[in-house]
């Protein structure tokens, strides 16, 4: 019985935050998928390769304003890599992800408050700062050759399929091209493609959230964070903090729940901003850092990566100190929040709306096509081709219908893409069918 209602008050508690939380996370995979609908992945390779400020700054705001999901942002970036990027400037890609991303800014604002937001984000941009200069001075050429050679080898990782994937709709006006029914498609893709690659990491990170804050006490964790001797405990936490994100297998957005949990227990400022900055040096991701460049680099991005989330940790809380911008008391009351008929229910009932409209638009457009090719490697993408009426991505092998035009075959995500086509192709072919609208 004691089990059960240990379980129970656990379970609650994760459903608490998981409700707090749900229209900022709604907004946040709706503000990325449109970005990533606007911004071509094969422009950014363009620029990605030059190694000097103008590279660097764009690989920023690019993986800004590219999906939280560290596996595909992992895989995007040896994508990168095998198209020619600089190494460090596929890396920073990699790091902005995950570290300046809608979604994480916004459940960090809900959660913990502007003070946490404002230091992410200062942060994240110190520690890429931090990473490129590690790169220029401590990475050899040879190094990267190394990695270059080994990432060519295409071993598998995960979300390879969400990192290959480009259906951004480039070409147009911009206002035509946001407000296209190839828009809408794209958008509701790139919705739904982001929340199947991040769920798992959103439940877990609820889940374990919920158990120990219901489970650990708080003298555990003040012992801990050596809260007794608050100058030693803000050196100490941004030197813990990666640490536990590390054994704690969660990455991205899914690591927000455990650093309230972390903050609710004593953690210093500076220990939450840079445990969050760790969810891409998790285990497993580690694993994957080995299979796409080597045993070498692996152990080289671990220690450069940790070595600059614990500076910035430490720097930014000692600035955000020095400023009185510390929030003074380590409690959040979230797990205590019980759901009301507040600003938080209607804003979640809306974006659970939205998110209905936008899941109708993906299942009739081949969004379950779509999801299954995700498991696809970056190499059987590259055999894909897009559904000239929505602008889908659609494996020739695995199409659910085809059409020949002028001597040419087109493949579609469904029946009604097909329908469409045949009804005009000469407005889905050439320069002018790119900016067609999407009709079923």
């Amino acid at each position: 019985m004691f089990a059960l209602e240990a379980v129970g008050q656990a379970l609650q508690m994760a459903f608490f935050m998981f409700w707090e939380v749900l229209w900022p996370l709604a907004l946040g995979f709706l503000i990325s998928a449109v970005v990533q609908s606007l911004v071509s992945k094969r422009a950014v390779v363009r620029v990605l390769g030059r190694e000097d400020l103008r590279g660097l700054t764009f690989a920023t705001l690019a993986g800004a304003a590219s999906s939280s999901c560290s596996y595909a942002a992992v895989a995007v970036a040896r994508g990168l890599v095998r198209k020619g990027a600089a190494f460090g400037n596929a890396m920073v890609f990699e790091f902005a992800s995950t570290n300046l991303v809608f979604e994480l800014g916004l459940v960090l604002l809900v959660l913990l408050g502007w003070q946490f937001l404002a230091a992410e984000f200062a942060g994240g941009l110190l520690m890429i700062a931090m990473l490129a200069i590690a790169f220029k001075y401590t990475l050899r050429a040879r190094m990267v050759a190394e990695a270059r050679k080994q990432a060519d080898k295409g071993l598998s990782g995960r979300m390879e399929g969400h990192g290959a994937m480009d259906m951004s709709i480039t070409d147009g006006p911009f206002l035509a091209r946001l407000f296209s029914g190839r828009s809408l498609t794209a958008v509701s893709h790139y919705f739904y493609m982001d929340l199947a690659s991040l769920w798992q990491d959103l439940l877990l990170g609820f889940l374990i959230s919920g158990a120990l804050a219901a489970w650990v006490p708080n003298s555990f964790w003040q012992a801990l964070f050596l809260t007794d001797n608050p100058t030693l405990g803000a050196i100490w936490g941004p030197v813990i903090g990666p640490v536990i994100s590390m054994l704690s297998f969660v990455c991205s957005v899914g690591n927000v729940p455990l650093a309230v949990v972390l903050w609710n227990g004593g953690i210093s400022f500076g220990g939450v901003v840079s445990f969050i900055f760790a969810d891409l040096i998790i285990l497993p991701i580690l694993n994957i850092y080995r299979k796409y460049y080597g045993g070498r680099m692996s152990l080289y991005l671990l220690g450069v990566s940790y070595a600059a989330m614990v500076l910035a940790g430490l720097i930014v809380g000692a600035l955000f100190a020095v400023f009185g911008l510390v929030p003074a008391h380590h409690f959040i009351a979230v797990f205590q929040t019980r759901p009301a008929w507040n600003y938080t229910t209607v804003l979640n009932i809306a974006f659970l709306i939205l998110a209905g409209v936008l899941g109708w638009r993906f299942l009739r457009t081949g969004g379950p096509e779509m999801l299954r090719a995700m498991e696809h490697s970056p190499d059987e993408l590259a055999k894909a081709t897009t559904d000239p009426v929505c602008g889908m991505t659609v494996h020739p092998a695995s199409a659910a219908a085809r059409s020949t035009f002028a001597g040419k075959d087109y493949f579609f995500c469904s029946d009604g893409c097909k329908a469409a086509f045949e009804q005009d192709p000469a407005r889905y072919v050439g320069s002018s069918g790119a900016a067609a609208l999407h009709h079923h």
